[in-house]
C-alpha cells in the first residue's frame, strides 16, 4: 500500500492493536469492568489490595490468599536510604510526578535483576512498586514541606498508612473509603495513553521498572492524568457557584479546553462517574465544604445541555482529594498509587505473549532529494 493510499487513524482512533483480558469497557451494561467484574460493585464490596489482586491473578481472593497478599505488600513499603536521599535532593519547585519518575527509575536501579522478566520476578517487582510508591509520595511530600519523613507501618492498611506517612495523622473512616474508592475506580482503564507506553515499553523485553516509568511520563500530561489538578484550578479559578454558570457559557463560547469532561470511549457519560461523585459529594457534606459540588453541578448542567458532552472520572476525583487535604500537585501522583496496578498486570500480559509493538507512519515530507553539497548551498 502506497503512503498516498494509507487510512491514517490520528491517535490509534478506533484501531484494535492486541487482545486483554485484564479490563474492558462493556456499552451493554454501561459499566467498566475489571476481569469481568463492574467496577462500581468493586468499589463498594472490595478493598483495594483485592482489587490490586485481582488484576495480577485473574480472580479476587479468599480470605487466606487476601490475608498473604497484604502481609507481602506491608513488608514491601519501606525505601532504601540512598532513595530517600535522593528524593531529599529533588528540587523543592519541581512538580512531585518529576519526583515520582526519577524515584522509580531509581529503584530500578537497586534492583540487580533488570532483565529478569520472567512472571515471578515481574510479580515480585509489581508488589515492590505497589507498596514503596506511596512512600516515594510521602517521603517527598513531606521533603517539600521542611518536614521529617515518617516511616510506613506494617500495622495499618495501604489508605491509612499513606495518610499517616504524608500527615501524621489518619483521618476519619469518611475519608478513607473515599480515598480507596478513588483507587480502584483509577486502577486500570484498558489501553490508555500511559499503560499503552507501558506496554510499548514492555513489548521491546526491556525492564518492569524501564515501562513504569515511561507510563508516569505519559500519565503526566494534562490531556491524561494530569487532568485531575486542571480540574481542581478550574474549580478555584471560578471560586463561588454564583459565577459558574457565567464561566462555563464563556468557556464554550471561546472554545476553551474545559479539563475533565469528556472521553474517547465513553459516548454518554464515564461509568465511573457516579461512584466517585457520591463519594466527593459525601465528603463535602461531611467536612462542611460543599461549594465546590455545587460549581461542579452547574458546570456539569451546562456542559450537558449546551454540548451533550458528560464529565469523565478526574472531575469528581480532583475536588475529592482537594477536601481530603493535598496539594493539587499530589493529585497525578495518587493516580500513580493506583494505576501502576494496571500498567504491571499490562505489563505482565504484554511479556507473556509478547511481540514487539512498531506501527507504520504515513511519510508527508518531500520526495527524493540529492544532497547539494556544503559549499554550493545558498
Amino acid at each position: 500500500m502506497s503512503d498516498k493510499t494509507m487510512n491514517v487513524k490520528k491517535g490509534l482512533e478506533g484501531v484494535v492493536v492486541d487482545t486483554t483480558s485484564i479490563s474492558k469497557v462493556m456499552p451493554e451494561i454501561n459499566s467498566l469492568v475489571y476481569r469481568g467484574h463492574p467496577v462500581q460493585e468493586l468499589a463498594e464490596k472490595c478493598s483495594f489490595e483485592e482489587v490490586a489482586y485481582l488484576l495480577w491473578n485473574g480472580d479476587l481472593p479468599g480470605p487466606k490468599q487476601l490475608e498473604d497478599f497484604r502481609k507481602r505488600e506491608r513488608e514491601e513499603r519501606e525505601i532504601s536510604p540512598p532513595l530517600k536521599k535522593v528524593i531529599e535532593h529533588f528540587p523543592a519547585k519541581g512538580h512531585p510526578m518529576d519526583s515520582l519518575r526519577t524515584a522509580v527509575s531509581f529503584l530500578g536501579l537497586e534492583d540487580p535483576r533488570t532483565f529478569d522478566n520472567s512472571l515471578v520476578v515481574n510479580r515480585e517487582k509489581a508488589m515492590k512498586l505497589l507498596a514503596s510508591i506511596p512512600s516515594m509520595i510521602a517521603w517527598d511530600y513531606r521533603k517539600r514541606k521542611g518536614l521529617e519523613g515518617i516511616s510506613p507501618s506494617r500495622d495499618l492498611g495501604m489508605a491509612a498508612n499513606f495518610f499517616q506517612m504524608c500527615f501524621g495523622e489518619i483521618p476519619k473512616e469518611e475519608i478513607l473509603k473515599a480515598f480507596e474508592v478513588s483507587l480502584i475506580l483509577y486502577a486500570e482503564h484498558g489501553f490508555n495513553a500511559s499503560t499503552f507506553a507501558a506496554r510499548v515499553v514492555s513489548s521491546t523485553t526491556s525492564d518492569m521498572h524501564s515501562a513504569v516509568t515511561a507510563a508516569i511520563g505519559a500519565l503526566k500530561g494534562p490531556l491524561h492524568g494530569g487532568a485531575n489538578e486542571q480540574v481542581m484550578h478550574l474549580l478555584k479559578e471560578i471560586e463561588t457557584p454564583e459565577k459558574a454558570h457565567e464561566w462555563m457559557k464563556n468557556a464554550l463560547a471561546e472554545k476553551r479546553k474545559v479539563m475533565g469532561f469528556g472521553h474517547r470511549v465513553y459516548r454518554k457519560g464515564d461509568s465511573r462517574v457516579p461512584t466517585m461523585k457520591k463519594y466527593s459529594e459525601g465528603l463535602g457534606k461531611f467536612l462542611g465544604e460543599e461549594k465546590w459540588q455545587k460549581i461542579s453541578d452547574i458546570l456539569e448542567e451546562v456542559m450537558v445541555s449546551e454540548k451533550g458532552i458528560y464529565p469523565n472520572l478526574d472531575f469528581p476525583a480532583g475536588p475529592a482529594y482537594y477536601l481530603m487535604g493535598f496539594d493539587i500537585d499530589m493529585f497525578t501522583p495518587l493516580f500513580v498509587m493506583s494505576r501502576v496496578t494496571g500498567w504491571t498486570a499490562h505489563i505482565m500480559e504484554q511479556t507473556a505473549a509478547n511481540r514487539i509493538i512498531r506501527p507504520l507512519c504515513q511519510y508527508t515530507g518531500p520526495t527524493e532529494r540529492k544532497v547539494v553539497p556544503l559549499e554550493e548551498r545558498g
